[in-house]
């Protein structure tokens, strides 16, 4: 079974674009204890990029998909929303839902690549509202009460493939 793990950036210095001292520093600390990938992928948002790094991975592809969903999909589904909310824009078949397909084909793709003779596991460092969005397009039905709110820096979920279809997610929270 091939394997995609999706993790939100870890935390910056804001209004700045990269990394805070506390970032790199919980960005390691998770990093210990995932791996190992063959691919490494981010979006092209200094912080992404810094996050797998920081989590001692280097970086073979960063992605323009992956660094903002956009305005008309901010305005359906405004970050942070529940997984639940964003499973019901998914389902409401507007901007979000579109935004969310095209993630789900970037994934497949890249579930493809692995299973093609590239290893077993390829790690997306993106931000959140995309994080939900994508684990949400595989599976729009399913019962997000349990998952919480959205995901918070360095959480995301894994998604299990098997014969080209995603079949499992599981949720990844960061332990205190």
């Amino acid at each position: 079974m091939r394997m995609i793990e999706i993790r939100r950036h870890s935390m910056r210095s804001i209004p700045g674009a990269h990394l805070s001292q506390e970032g790199v520093a919980l960005a390691r600390r998770v990093g210990q204890e995932m791996g190992p990938f063959e691919r490494v992928v981010t979006s092209t948002l200094p912080r992404a990029f810094e996050t797998a790094i920081a989590m001692g991975f280097a970086v073979n592809e960063q992605v323009e998909l992956m660094s903002t969903y956009g305005d008309v999909v901010e305005q359906e589904v405004p970050w942070p929303q529940s997984f639940g909310a964003y499973a019901k824009a998914v389902k409401r078949d507007k901007a979000a839902a579109r935004y969310a397909q095209q993630l789900a084909e970037y994934y497949r793709e890249l579930a493809a690549f692995i299973a093609n003779g590239h290893g077993h596991a390829a790690l997306v460092i993106n931000h959140g509202g995309i994080v939900g969005l994508g684990i949400v397009a595989f599976f729009p039905d399913a019962g997000y009460e349990s998952w919480g709110d959205s995901v918070s820096y360095c959480e995301g979920a894994r998604l299990s493939w098997q014969d080209g279809t995603c079949v499992h997610a599981e949720l990844l929270r960061v332990r205190s």
